[in-house]
């Protein structure tokens, strides 16, 4: 395979990696939707209902990442892939089509069952068109796509709403990049290897978490991405509760988290091939909880955007620690271990589910903040209750 052979190939299934990044945007859609459409309900369940949004994206990872692993091994990567961009486009236009909380719910869903079926094939598929050496760094770099789409988000969001008259038009938006990311990989012929050996089943996979060890480090993966998804959803809203600023304007937060995170992640790649992880990610969480705590009392804009700096540079990296630690104490059984992490990201639902019921409870963002902290404190004792492999 010549260079721009190899190119033409690889560029249109990174250009996926934007796409997952779409799952985002639940922060400000929970934001948007608890401004638009719950005015009428009672305050203290108006959080609840909000950060439902996350929950209905992120628990369909529980229920499809197995799934679409075996429907995988029948269709194969690229057209996974596919199914995947075309339930991402279907999902997008529901809230145009009618904006209720309900719609809102269903296309969330939607888009969940896609981002779930693109994690699990997109990486995968990547492995078909980069060879060797190379392999690691096209990973890495999907990566720093992903987090691309992310901190775009509310940009995007702000400029539908300033410039188009509605931020909802962010969904259009979305869909019309997913159909282009659709047609640029279908023009492109993609070889691939037939699987082979046992296949993978939830019994399977369920039964490795009777490794103490294993069941750990997964629950280190629900509460790392329930941090993260936390975070993200609570960003604007503090801003708001604790600031007096708009909508548009809070809905920067998440962009400040994701910046961070992304510088996080490309220093700590370069860091973590000098330094050993399990004193990195001790480092990392330590200073990740002292700035939760802080948030817990600060009330300066200023401030408040600092410590969402700070916090999405310190969990940058725990994810892939625990995802790597995880196969490297098992690596008999790295593949069902992956489908097992992947179906870890059910945290971006159970976490926000929490905060939402703490937060009404409370009549504060303070208690979205609490549960957030409490998954970053079990993540520190996990940095310190992981043991090397014998």
């Amino acid at each position: 395979m010549n260079k721009e052979n190899s190119y033409s190939k690889i560029l249109p299934v990174l250009f996926g990696f934007f796409i997952m990044g779409f799952c985002d945007v639940v922060g400000i859609t929970s934001m948007h939707v608890k401004e638009d459409l719950l005015g009428s309900y009672s305050p203290e369940f108006r959080d609840t209902l909000s950060n439902m949004i996350p929950v209905a994206l992120f628990s369909m990872f529980l229920f499809f990442s197995i799934p679409t692993g075996l429907l995988m091994n029948k269709i194969g990567r690229k057209k996974t892939v596919l199914l995947s961009n075309i339930i991402t486009i279907v999902a997008m236009f529901i809230p145009l089509i009618a904006y209720t909380f309900v719609t809102s719910l269903v296309a969330f869903v939607l888009l969940g069952i896609a981002n779930t079926i693109l994690q699990v094939s997109l990486n995968p598929l990547l492995t078909n068109v980069v060879k060797g050496d190379k392999l690691t760094s096209s990973l890495t770099a999907g990566q720093f796509v992903k987090a691309i789409s992310s901190f775009f988000g509310p940009f995007i969001a702000a400029f539908a709403a300033t410039q188009l008259g509605n931020w909802q038009y962010i969904f259009p938006i979305y869909a019309v990049i997913t159909l282009v990311s659709t047609i640029w990989l279908m023009a492109i012929p993609i070889h691939e290897e037939q699987e082979k050996g046992k296949a993978t089943s939830f019994g399977s996979v369920f039964a490795i978490l009777a490794d103490k060890t294993i069941l750990l480090l997964f629950l280190g993966i629900l509460f790392v991405v329930g941090v993260d998804v936390g975070l993200n959803t609570a960003a604007p809203k503090i801003l708001m509760e604790r600031c007096g600023l708009d909508s548009i304007t809070a809905g920067y937060g998440p962009s400040v988290y994701f910046a961070f995170r992304t510088a996080g992640a490309f220093i700590g790649a370069i860091l973590l091939a000098k330094f050993s992880a399990d004193k990195f990610f001790r480092i990392n969480i330590t200073i990740a909880v002292l700035a939760l705590i802080s948030l817990i009392f600060m009330k300066g804009q200023i401030v408040i955007f600092g410590l969402y700096g700070v916090v999405g540079f310190t969990v940058a990296n725990i994810f892939p620690i625990i995802y790597s630690k995880a196969i490297q104490f098992r690596p008999d059984k790295a593949n069902e271990i992956s489908g097992l992490m992947i179906t870890g990201v059910f945290g971006g639902a159970v976490i926000p589910f929490f905060m939402g019921l703490t937060s009404d409870a409370i009549g504060s963002q303070v208690g979205s903040v609490l549960v957030i902290l409490t998954s970053a404190l079990y993540l520190l004792f996990c940095a310190y209750a992981i043991k090397k492999p014998s």
